[in-house]
């Protein structure tokens, strides 16, 4: 098991919620990943993708509320690496 997973499973049941809720609030794809951005200043050795990953895994998230979270992150990342090869 990695240091990430042990993270994961170490946060509190209460945090995960918060977290849900905080992504769930999000309205727009700039909302998810400027907390996204947050959440990884915050927690620098667990990715917000992993936590979402854990969440669907234990079912505390539907298929669909994932895919959502997952598209934005994955878009906006391809967009970057777009820039960086273009460069």
């Amino acid at each position: 098991m990695t240091t990430a997973h042990r993270s994961i499973e170490e946060m509190s049941i209460s945090t995960h919620d918060a977290i849900v809720d905080q992504l769930r609030a999000c309205q727009t794809s700039d909302e998810i990943l400027n907390f996204e951005k947050w959440f990884n200043s915050k927690a620098k050795d667990l990715p917000l993708y992993s936590v979402i990953s854990e969440l669907l895994k234990n079912r505390s998230i539907s298929r669909s509320t994932a895919s959502k979270w997952f598209e934005t992150l994955l878009k906006d990342r391809d967009s970057k690496l777009d820039l960086d090869a273009t460069k």
